[in-house]
């Protein structure tokens, strides 16, 4: 026991210094009382509660019937380990999706409770902090703590709920775990605690370069799931039912949409992205949610998927990572239709589709025709990788000013507009800004034009913007000889006017030698008189190149192809497919343009809620979400197919009917996102989808025509010790030492 207590005493005092945000003293009490007697010290430990929830990452999906990971060939490989069955409780954290993170979560749930034990006790008179402030981060505290926990109990299943911190006297014999249902009720406890903090205290917003902190739409996402997880055949105890589960659903989609929460719907320009669904996930969530407002909560960092799940024709991939499985792209219904391509198969090793003839599906032509999800999540035979005016002579590159900060001048950007604009605001006699760099990776050799050009507006008066020009910085160094000024910006009495300079003799003669992707380019307004405010938009780039050989802008994946499917290469994919959600076309080794996955965002809200409605009420049956707002469970799943441009799903559908199409509707909607992972664990059918997957091996004939064979790959990771995570031996160890009890998770010993 006393080892045990060492060892706990040693992970309080080392919580905070593992998130590098403050470095506590080692002197226990004395140094909290100071820590929490001054505003920084409070707010540096409130910062240390954060950065403990695993972020979510492409690579899970190989650990699920979306991917064939093509580091299934590399002995030794989490993928090569997990396939045959080799992993172990004592091997488990090297060979999961996030390695080992229970003592992480309980570190930063370590953290939670004392802030939130101290924080009550802060003498206001001293600090200077106000009331609304001490809740506010309560509410953050609370909020962590609740996510923390769901990320333990998804997880591992029954866990220790903490509420309190440990005192270094504290009998452990007494410590169980607590069953997937209690935790929940923890987990709701802390998120209506955090909700029961005013709006003006805890609100939907966060302050400009605050990205990452908890609002007041998280709790509402936590509990979401929570609550559908803890219905769910794998957990369902009795203590929440599907009615439970809708009750705290409804609530947190019908509050979400009132505060202006809603699905991603811009429309792509052609060359950016095929659809909005492709285009939401490469576009970076910001702090004031400017443009997207689906997004609840983003944990996780920009991904390379291009670098670490790419193509072989891109340079500098390394390998061709989570390859989409034939089963999902079985799982792509037929626009025209709604209808699924493949009912299921006649064999168990799904190489023996059943062909739906409803649904216009052709065999001898299976991409086309699609959900437009598919084309947005997968790269196929014939996939279109160069989108729009990229793929010919001609690149263009959209400008934006960096974030600040400007000289003499302010920027402000509308992303909600389409297209975006910024106004422009001059406050001084030397006005400009610095636009984001960009890789334009230019081949002299063949280069025809380079044009700069956007458009403005200006009021009826103003006529002060007379030698707007910019500098191109290289280096962080500027040569006033290499500014190239674009002339009078004439008033526009109102109306929005084209702008467009030539910089193609400017460019070649002073920057042939000396371009590179670091560099920056500076924008002079120059205005030299009083204020003066315009407006921007379409800023662009445009490079034009001599005539060349056309290059092809498809992917190809047949045998032999340069992005050929392959038997013993981890570049090549193991599938036939490739993943393209979260791959902007345009990334490469010089440009991430790469997204990243959303923990939460309101597309899951819809679905969990049509989970619990379908449960509870039936496909049809509408629900009050607490406005006077109806919706039934057919209703926010066909919400979702809108934004997707689906046909909507017909009413009148079977309870089972209907089920069978909402988990679709999950799997496509949700792919590679992690939720596919926890899924068929909840509903108990990992057996039923991890034993076997599939892909497609294409033979191109000599007639341009192709052949396609179903290939299998066998798998041993789907029996039950694999419905939650192993406990490490260390910690199994300790507790049986102290409790009596073996704590590991059945399978696993």
């Amino acid at each position: 026991m006393k080892k045990y207590i060492i060892f706990l005493i040693a992970f309080c005092l080392t919580a905070v210094s593992c998130n590098e945000m403050l470095d506590l003293e080692a002197d226990g009490r004395t140094s909290l009382d100071k820590i929490f007697s001054e505003r920084n010290g409070i707010t540096g430990y409130l910062n240390s509660c954060y950065g403990y929830c695993p972020a979510p990452y492409m690579d899970r999906a190989s650990l699920t019937d979306e991917a064939q990971d093509a580091d299934d060939l590399t002995a030794g490989s989490k993928f090569a380990v997990w396939y045959s069955d080799g992993v172990t409780a004592s091997n488990y954290a090297s060979y999961s999706a996030d390695g080992g993170p229970w003592a992480g979560l309980y570190q930063g749930i370590r953290n939670c409770n004392v802030f939130l034990e101290r924080i009550g006790s802060v003498d206001r008179s001293v600090t200077g902090i106000s009331a609304n402030e001490i809740a506010g981060w309560s509410a953050q505290a609370h909020t962590l703590r609740a996510l923390y926990y769901l990320q333990l109990a998804k997880r591992y299943g029954a866990v220790p709920v903490l509420a309190g911190t440990y005192a270094t006297d504290h009998d452990y014999s007494g410590d169980r775990r607590e069953p997937f249902s209690a935790v929940v009720k923890q987990i709701v406890a802390d998120c209506d605690a955090a909700l029961e903090t005013s709006v003006e205290a805890f609100g939907w917003g966060v302050p400009t370069n605050s990205f990452g902190v908890m609002t007041r739409a998280v709790p509402y996402a936590i509990k979401s799931q929570a609550a559908t997880y803890a219905a769910s055949p794998l957990w369902a105890d009795g203590t929440y039912d599907w009615d439970d589960a809708l009750d705290i659903s409804k609530e947190a989609l019908g509050t979400l949409l009132a505060n202006d929460y809603k699905l991603f719907d811009v429309v792509p320009q052609e060359d950016i992205a095929q659809n909005p669904y492709a285009l939401y996930f490469i576009t970076s969530s910001d702090d004031q949610r400017s443009v997207d407002k689906e997004t609840i909560y983003q944990c996780g960092a920009q991904m390379e998927v291009w670098r670490n799940a790419g193509l072989p024709t891109t340079s500098g991939m390394l390998k061709s990572g989570p390859c989409p499985t034939q089963e999902l792209v079985d799982s792509y219904e037929m626009q025209a239709t709604g209808e699924l391509p493949v009912l299921g198969y006649s064999d168990e090793r799904h190489l023996t589709p059943i062909v739906n003839p409803a649904s216009g599906y052709d065999p001898a032509n299976p991409y086309e025709g699609r959900d437009p999800r598919f084309y947005a999540s997968v790269y196929y035979n014939g996939a279109l990788r160069t989108l729009g005016a990229g793929g010919g002579n001609t690149r263009v590159f959209d400008m934006m000013f960096v974030d600040g900060p400007y000289n003499d001048c302010e920027i402000n950007w509308n992303m909600a507009e389409n297209p975006p604009y910024c106004g422009i605001l001059t406050t001084g006699g030397d006005p400009y800004a610095y636009f984001k760099p960009v890789d334009f990776a230019i081949n002299w050799e063949t280069l025809k034009s380079i044009t700069f050009s956007f458009e403005y507006m200006t009021d009826a008066t103003t006529d002060r913007f007379r030698d707007a020009g910019f500098y191109f910085v290289v280096d962080g160094s500027i040569d006033p000889n290499k500014h190239f000024k674009l002339g009078n910006l004439a008033p526009t009495n109102g109306q929005i006017m084209l702008f467009t300079a030539d910089l193609t003799e400017h460019m070649k003669t002073n920057f042939a030698d000396s371009w590179n992707a670091e560099a920056y380019i500076r924008f002079d307004f120059l205005e030299q008189q009083a204020a003066s405010y315009m407006m921007m938009r379409n800023i662009k780039v445009t490079i034009e190149y001599e005539a060349q050989e056309a290059v092809d802008p498809n992917v190809y994946t047949y045998v032999g192809a340069p992005d050929g499917i392959s038997v013993n290469s981890r570049r090549a994919t193991r599938t036939g497919y490739y993943l393209r959600k979260f791959n902007n076309w345009q990334s490469n080794v010089s440009n991430n343009a790469d997204g990243a996955i959303r923990l939460f965002r309101l597309a899951e809200v819809y679905l969990n809620f049509a989970e619990a409605a379908y449960q509870a009420k039936g496909p049809d049956t509408p629900v009050d979400l607490g406005d006077g707002t109806m919706m039934s469970a057919r209703d926010a799943v066909n919400a979702v197919r809108r934004r997707a441009g689906m046909p909507e799903l017909p009413a009148g559908l079977s309870a089972s009917e209907f089920e069978k199409r909402y988990r679709n509707e999950r799997r496509v909607e949700l792919a590679f996102e992690e939720h596919r992972f926890f899924d068929v664990r909840r509903w108990n059918i990992l057996d039923q989808t991890d034993k076997y997957v599939t892909g497609m091996r294409i033979t191109r004939q000599s007639d341009e025509s192709y052949t396609y064979e179903r290939i299998g790959f066998a798998r041993g990771c789907w029996s039950d010790k694999y419905k939650l995570y192993a406990l490490e031996p260390e910690e199994v160890h300790k507790m049986v030492e102290h409790t009596g009890e073996n704590w590991q998770n059945p399978g696993w010993n």
